[in-house]
């Protein structure tokens, strides 16, 4: 499973009720930033996120209103959080812009040799456990350097209590042994191979996490069978020339990827303040009706299959129960 809490909202400038683009994906004990715009940090401590365990930043491209929050979260890590190491990832004029920024804060040829490091980013795989991977792959936007990034369970094969129970296979670390994929001797002195007692391969959950794009016709194959995909909805249809002028989409071309890529549930964030909420949603949920517009500090829980929304799950300092959840059949 991973959880997905979004930050920042609006695009391009702040609203009153949205800040500006940022996003965490939480995976066991791994924590990845995506984007930092401006009003980030503080949005990290109204979410009760905390600073805690953040030290990946992905950045999906360099436009200001995606990073100039990172001068004020590299100041407060280094200078009051006891910063150990901060690996900020984008492309390479991405990463120019954020060299600049890092010596606004910390003084030309300043920036702290331990602890802050700038990670050129290319399409492929960034990070690998023996529970997920995170790839990152190419988008159009305007100018290069420009991403977006897949977070996906490995492959298992499920553990079947009923053929265990058959074979007597007693409970407990035995059992832990066969799922891992080792064989296990019994006292009367039969070998049971994993093979015996797990099913057929099933893949994990996948969420699929897009920024500012301008063409989805490239995705598709990208998002296909995503349980969730995040993407821009900057503009509506009626404004689409002024979309494709700015290297923008539309929610009806977000809701046509999530259709015809057979994503289980679509969240469009980046939104325009030029429209109100109802209309975008109108738009998407006409061509794909599982669709949800996120707002500020929305938490999901990604799941195969079964990707949940649980309305600002945070909120200042406590955990709040849900408010109201969507569920993805």
């Amino acid at each position: 499973m991973f959880e997905l809490v979004f930050l920042g909202t609006s695009a391009s400038a702040p609203s009153v009720h949205r800040g500006l683009s940022s996003a965490v994906v939480m995976a066991n004990e791994q924590r990845f930033m995506i984007d930092c715009g401006e009003g980030t940090q503080r949005q990290l401590l109204r979410s009760g996120l905390g600073f805690r365990r953040l030290d990946k930043i992905l950045l999906t491209h360099g436009h200001l209103d995606h990073i100039l929050g990172l001068g004020g979260l590299a100041s407060t890590l280094g200078r009051w959080e006891a910063l150990e190491e901060l690996n900020i990832f984008g492309g390479a004029s991405t990463l120019a812009r954020v060299h600049g920024l890092m010596e606004v804060v910390f003084g030309p040829g300043q920036i702290p040799n331990v602890g802050i490091a700038l990670n050129l980013m290319s399409p492929g795989l960034l990070f690998e456990n023996r529970h997920f991977s995170l790839t990152a792959f190419a988008v159009q936007h305007r100018g290069p350097d420009c991403f977006g990034f897949t977070f996906e369970e490995k492959t298992r094969r499920p553990f079947l209590a009923e053929k265990a129970e058959a074979l007597g296979v007693p409970h407990g670390p035995v059992r832990r042994t066969l799922a891992g994929g080792a064989p296990i001797t019994l006292p009367d002195g039969r070998v049971i191979a994993p093979e015996m007692v797990l099913g057929e391969p099933q893949r994990g959950a996948k969420l699929c996490f897009i920024g500012d794009v301008s063409h989805t016709g490239p995705l598709h194959k990208l998002v296909d069978n995503a349980d969730l995909l995040a993407i821009e909805a900057t503009y509506l249809d009626a404004d689409k020339e002024m979309a494709r002028a700015h290297g923008h989409i539309t929610a009806l071309a977000a809701a046509r990827l999530a259709r015809n890529a057979g994503v289980k549930l679509l969240v469009l964030h980046h939104v325009s303040r030029r429209y109100r909420m109802h209309e975008i949603l109108a738009e998407a949920q006409a061509v794909f009706p599982n669709t949800v517009v996120a707002s500020d500090l929305d938490m999901f829980e990604v799941r195969k299959g079964k990707p949940a929304i649980t309305r600002n799950l945070y909120y200042g300092d406590n955990r709040r129960e849900p408010v109201a959840a969507i569920v993805a059949d």
